[in-house]
């Protein structure tokens, strides 16, 4: 068994604080909130991050590598500039879509894991113990991106593995602080977003939608369907034609996609407020019933008023599902 120092118990201790906000705990893409004073300096930028499962090699203990992770987490969760994605949440959305992980993850798992919880880096990594060394190799991946930048550290192989821990966090941390713009994606501006889905579509037939989402908050009401708005606008401003959501006939339509979207109150830090927001969209044809398409997404926004964070959370969430549903809605 490993013996856990003081500051290592501390900074377990986190796990429950994070567990009291919420299930998640998230960061957002780089925000332009302004400030209250112009002159002020602007709020610092904060990743998602989701931590998996070390793999271990010539280890005498079995659960070097689970350890490895927890008490990364544990240096890493008190970081201002980080936000990490809650273990036990992360176990389930690893289980839920068969995904069992540990060091070796591809481009198409790291950007599923971003879509279903928000992270927008992972890490991983292994533990190698050989002859009377013992390394911890991280490898830090955007989900956005699929690039991969490493972190490593060394000891004595009979020394305790928490002494590398936060040598390693540090390495971690400055590599996402310093190399972000490497891992995560630039934003997409909506006319690109409406380009990149006409390509997709090309010049294959539209169906009629009809486009039904049920939208909440967790907390203060949101006017407006935020996600059903930005669904049927990328749907008109790529070619669709929609039947209106409130005085049209869902039944009149080739395609239709309902859904149900959830945002909720994440984290606040200084000024700045953290939501996370859910959508799941399923698009059937109403005169079969038959199921043509399933996706989901994950998206956390960050802002000063938590309504306006929680409508653009869930726009974005839209937005994203929109450049993976559609192009699958078309008929050749």
């Amino acid at each position: 068994m490993l013996s856990y120092p003081r500051n290592v118990r501390n900074g377990l201790s986190l796990l429950l604080f994070s567990a009291f906000f919420g299930p998640w705990l998230w960061a957002a893409a780089p925000a332009g909130a302004a400030s209250a004073k112009p002159d002020s300096n602007p709020a610092p930028t904060v990743y998602p991050v989701a931590i998996l499962p070390f793999s271990q090699r010539g280890a005498a203990d079995a659960d070097l590598g689970k350890q490895v992770s927890e008490l990364l987490f544990a240096e890493l969760v008190s970081r201002p500039e980080l936000l990490l994605v809650e273990r036990e949440e992360l176990k389930k959305v690893l289980s839920e879509t068969e995904l069992n992980l540990s060091g070796l993850v591809s481009p198409g798992q790291a950007t599923q894991i971003g879509q279903l919880t928000g992270a927008k880096i992972l890490v991983t990594g292994s533990v190698l113990t050989i002859g009377a060394k013992r390394y911890l190799v991280a490898k830090i991946i955007g989900t956005e991106t699929s690039r991969v930048l490493g972190a490593s550290v060394k000891g004595l192989a009979r020394g305790d593995v928490d002494d590398l821990i936060q040598p390693l966090a540090e390495q971690v941390a400055a590599v996402i602080s310093q190399r972000a713009n490497v891992l995560v994606a630039k934003p997409e501006k909506p006319e690109d977003r409406i380009a990149a889905i006409r390509e997709k579509l090309g010049k294959a037939a539209r169906p009629l939608l009809a486009i039904i989402i049920k939208e909440r908050h967790v907390g203060p009401a949101v006017i407006d369907p935020a996600a059903q708005t930005e669904l049927t606008h990328l749907a008109l401003a790529t070619g669709f034609q929609v039947i209106d959501a409130v005085a049209g006939n869902p039944t009149q339509a080739d395609i239709v996609v309902r859904g149900e979207g959830i945002s909720e109150y994440a984290l606040r830090r200084g000024n700045l407020i953290s939501i996370r927001a859910r959508l799941e969209v399923k698009a059937t044809d109403p005169k079969t019933n038959r199921v043509l398409a399933v996706e989901r997404q994950t998206v956390v926004a960050v802002g000063v008023a938590e309504q306006v964070a929680a409508k653009s959370a869930l726009q974005q969430a839209a937005a994203r599902i929109a450049e993976r549903l559609l192009p699958k809605l078309v008929r050749p």
